[in-house]
């Protein structure tokens, strides 16, 4: 069987358990995990080997560049003191306090003797980042708060390039490099600030080609250049690929698909980016599940366990520090949404295929990588399945039932809406009988009340459903007084000094909307509020 051969079975596996995940309403990427520890059992096919020059070659600049093409980068600049936060004291925090509190736990539990904080330090390098690839996927469907989403967006994306880079530091350190904090400090200024230039440096590059061209598809290869590009060019000269990638991705995005892509390119662009993304998901949880063997999970459920439950509670200690310390600014956000951040901490590739790149004469390099496996599994299969129910518990999602049943009579006033419009146009070129114009009108006018009805009865039974829409549709309102700003200026109604005066009042606005619902109690779906 050829490489071929195998990836289109694994493609074709994917794709039925993404079906069957949806019908279920489970997120898809916990559905090709088990199916890849179904399959790993069965031995189907050979699997191929997850490693890094896989990942890094095809998976994380794709998956990485789609979620940074996609962000807001006003957003995310709004959130800039949370997002840092996690994403670089936060994962240091993290990687510590795995260090010293599993070193000792190891000895004690006689599995692995002699274990020191050298080798615990490497574990929490490689294990402390949340992987945008299980993050990103997981919550883009559950319908979350657009700022909850920004914040799990914006920290992986970040996080996932730190943790790289304390993980090779922390290695130099296990080698016998002398512990400087100014000097690692400096380390990891270089490598993640030139990483950053070396994307700004393609992104800008991209943006000002795609200004200059009106071919849909060689646009479109341009952004696939910016994405893969970044990541190799860094990588090459031993900077971060991804933060590389993350800057480019966002400049492209935000920058050069706005002013040099026409409207129907940047909706190819942006399907074709959305597909791919869907498309390495697919195959890369699906390698996480072959990759990992049931028995050994089995044989070490020990260490496994005691290693998930110190990354977690090391994540939930982080995370409320963050939480404490932006709770006196404008970022403040409530504390059910600190449960969903700690609790939305998944692992998922990366730390794989960072303990299958320790040395071959690591020590204790073969319980590494089997806790790291073991963490991962339960990470994605423990925590991915309970992501719904606890969003559901802490109100910050609806019941299926109650979306089902909400979007249902919205969809029907809509197309009742578009009847009627179409009616009266049959109306004004006369080709039907007056009496048959009528009678459809009368029977649509009502059926359009019956439906505004229930519509309203309904968000009255669900009690928050009319305030969250309220929010959203003073979000939306938001980013169109904002658009018509950019527009005014740019035909030059207004100043430069007057645009950036009124834009900057709107983006004041939106970021008191966002601090308001996020510091909002959570309500049940019965409508009770949940004070933490």
């Amino acid at each position: 069987m050829t490489t071929e051969d195998v990836f289109l079975i694994m493609f074709v596996i994917a794709m039925a358990v993404a079906i069957a995940m949806r019908h279920l309403r489970l997120p898809y990427t916990v559905g090709l995990v088990a199916a890849g520890l179904l399959l790993g059992l069965v031995h189907l096919f050979p699997a191929p080997v997850l490693d890094k020059n896989l990942l890094f070659s095809i998976f994380l600049p794709g998956l990485i560049f789609e979620a940074a093409f996609h962000i807001e980068f006003q957003e995310l600049w709004r959130n800039r003191l949370t997002i840092t936060a996690l994403a670089v004291p936060g994962v240091i925090a993290s990687t510590v306090l795995i260090a010293v509190s599993l070193a000792p736990l190891a000895n004690a539990l006689g599995v692995s003797a002699g274990v020191t904080w050298r080798h615990a330090l490497v574990f929490g390098a490689l294990i402390s980042a949340t992987d945008p690839i299980a993050v990103v996927s997981l919550f883009r469907n559950f319908g979350v708060p657009r700022r909850l989403s920004v914040l799990i967006d914006g920290e992986s994306l970040l996080n996932d390039g730190t943790s790289i880079v304390f993980f090779t530091l922390s290695l130099s350190i296990f080698a016998g490099a002398g512990v400087n904090p100014r000097a690692l400090g400096l380390d990891f200024v270089a490598i993640v600030g030139t990483g950053a230039l070396i994307g700004v440096a393609i992104g800008l590059a991209v943006s000002t080609v795609l200004r200059h061209v009106e071919d849909p598809m060689i646009e479109v290869s341009l952004t696939m250049i910016a994405a893969y590009g970044s990541f190799i060019t860094a990588e090459h000269l031993d900077y971060s690929g991804v933060i590389a990638t993350v800057a480019a991705g966002i400049l492209c995005g935000n920058y050069g698909a706005r002013t040099g892509m026409s409207p129907s390119t940047r909706v190819a662009a942006e399907t074709f980016w959305e597909f791919l993304a869907f498309a390495l998901n697919s195959v890369v949880f699906l390698l996480i599940g072959l990759e990992v063997s049931i028995h050994d999970l089995l044989a070490s459920w020990r260490p496994i366990t005691a290693a998930w439950l110190i990354v977690t509670l090391a994540r939930a200690l982080v995370v409320q520090a963050v939480w404490s310390t932006v709770s006196l600014t404008r970022e403040r956000f409530s504390w059910p949404w600190s449960l969903l951040l700690t609790w939305g901490g998944l692992r998922g590739a990366l730390p794989m295929v960072l303990a299958l790149g320790l040395p071959p004469d690591f020590p204790f390099r073969e319980q590494i990588v089997s806790v790291t496996f073991g963490v991962v599994t339960l990470s994605i299969l423990g925590q991915g399945v309970t992501m719904l129910p606890l969003l559901r518990r802490l109100g910050i999602v609806r019941a299926e039932a109650d979306d089902d049943a909400y979007e249902l009579l919205r969809g029907e006033l809509h197309t009742a809406a578009a009847a009627l419009e179409e009616i009266e146009r049959l109306a004004m070129l006369n080709s039907r009988a007056p009496e048959v114009i009528e009678q459809l009108t009368t029977e649509y006018r009502a059926r359009i009340v019956a439906l505004r009805e229930e519509m309203g009865k309904l968000t009255v039974t669900l009690g928050p459903l009319r305030a969250r829409e309220l929010r959203q549709t003073r979000h939306h309102l938001l980013l169109v007084e904002k658009q018509q700003a950019v527009e005014a200026y740019n035909r030059g109604v207004l100043s430069s000094m007057i645009h950036e005066r009124l834009v900057a009042n709107i983006d004041a606005r939106l970021l008191e909307l966002e601090s308001n619902e996020a510091a909002a109690p959570a309500v049940t779906q019965s409508g009770n509020a949940v004070h933490p």
